[in-house]
């Protein structure tokens, strides 16, 4: 089923357990999320960037929604760092139930601007809004740029953002970065500012660029608070090595041949996370006992 981000994450909060958002953008990509979380009865977000919503085109979206809506699994369609209002507005267009904007990398009046412009847009057709304050640096695989340069998350600045802009979920700069880390850094979530953050702000707080971090480190953010991880470089990574593994043994080049096992391993990374995000969460009775909750997007 589908549903929008404020309801989900309203469960989620909770329960205190944390969903996976999953960047997608192609077909076997999304069935390794849909089928995956089917399978383990773990609600998730689909995450597509808008340079994957480019590259997709349209007419993808209506399969996807399409299988969503067919789903008994509460899933949300999301647009991830919607980079202006024409993104947000093609998102919406294409039966997207939540948008990101992202205005982190702007002044703090234009970040404001156009994230409550982004809200009251949205929230006049149901859509939720995520927005992001302080910054990880750009997405893609400038790893360490966005470690060393960077933007932490100050308290005030929160509870201002919020209250101003009216978001439903802010994503926040906790010391994570985009894309696969070097071997030669080490990640460390900053736990210290989000229990300051946590307990002064009452919308569900979101992790960006946790590729790399120990499943510890994960843990401990769900614990004092996290409601969403975002989640992209790990499961592609698997099942793109397990791509290059079947062409150079030349075992196939039919997609029918080629991307069945390729699917089967990006499935045991996300069967890995949901088991990390929820980890003592029975999630057949938290769906049944809030059904009413899990109530389809329209």
């Amino acid at each position: 089923m589908l549903i929008n981000m404020e309801q989900m994450l309203a469960i989620v909060k909770e329960n205190k357990f944390a969903v996976g958002a999953y960047n997608i953008s192609n077909l076997e990509l999304d069935r390794i999320v849909i089928e995956q979380c089917e399978e383990d009865n773990a609600p998730a977000i689909i995450e597509v960037h808008p340079t994957e919503v480019f590259y997709c085109k349209d007419d993808f979206f209506a399969y996807v929604l399409q299988r969503i809506k067919n789903s008994k699994v509460p899933f949300v369609l999301h647009l991830d760092h919607g980079d202006n209002l024409d993104s947000v507005a093609r998102a919406i267009h294409n039966g997207f139930s939540s948008v990101m904007i992202d205005g982190s990398l702007l002044s703090w009046d234009e970040n404001v601007d156009i994230t409550r412009k982004t809200v009251e847009m949205c929230h006049r057709v149901g859509v939720s809004v995520e927005g992001e304050l302080g910054t990880i640096g750009q997405t893609g695989t400038a790893v360490e740029d966005g470690l060393k340069n960077g933007i932490y998350t100050k308290l005030e600045d929160a509870k201002r953002f919020v209250e101003e802009t009216g978001v439903d979920t802010l994503a926040f700069g906790i010391g994570t970065a985009h894309g696969i880390y070097p071997k030669n850094v080490t990640p460390e979530i900053r736990i210290d500012i989000l229990k300051d953050i946590i307990g002064q702000v009452d919308v569900p707080l979101v992790l960006h660029g946790g590729f790399s971090n120990p499943d510890e480190q994960i843990a401990e953010a769900v614990k004092n608070g996290i409601s969403k991880v975002n989640i992209s470089s790990d499961f592609k990574h698997a099942f793109f090595d397990k791509v290059r593994e079947v062409l150079a043994n030349d075992q196939g080049w039919d997609p029918n041949n080629l991307f069945p096992v390729c699917i089967e391993e990006g499935k045991k990374v996300v069967h890995h996370k949901n088991q990390l995000l929820m980890p003592s969460v029975r999630l057949l009775s938290i769906m049944n006992c809030h059904h009413g909750g899990w109530n389809f997007y329209k």
